[in-house]
């Protein structure tokens, strides 16, 4: 099995401190899928800690995919806008 950002994610955050934010990026980037196909986005995600500093390693563009590796709905996640 290839190496999941999304895993490492949560072993980060289960790790962390409680009290992280997810924030909207309005900034375009691109990711690489496991075929090597590379994908655009317009925006992406990234998770501040309390202190509202960046947490390493944590940045993402898919919130879906996010949410499916957290055990959360995808609703349930509060997003502030950068």
């Amino acid at each position: 099995m290839g190496f999941n950002h999304y895993a490492k994610i949560k072993r980060i955050l289960d790790a962390a401190d409680s009290g992280w934010v997810v924030r909207r990026i309005h900034e375009p980037t691109t990711a690489k899928n496991f075929k090597g196909e590379t994908r655009r986005f317009n925006h992406y995600y990234r998770i501040y800690d309390k202190h509202n500093e960046p947490i390493a390693y944590c940045k993402f563009q898919q919130l879906d995919l996010f949410a499916k590796t957290m055990n959360l709905d995808v609703n349930d996640i509060q997003v502030l806008e950068d």
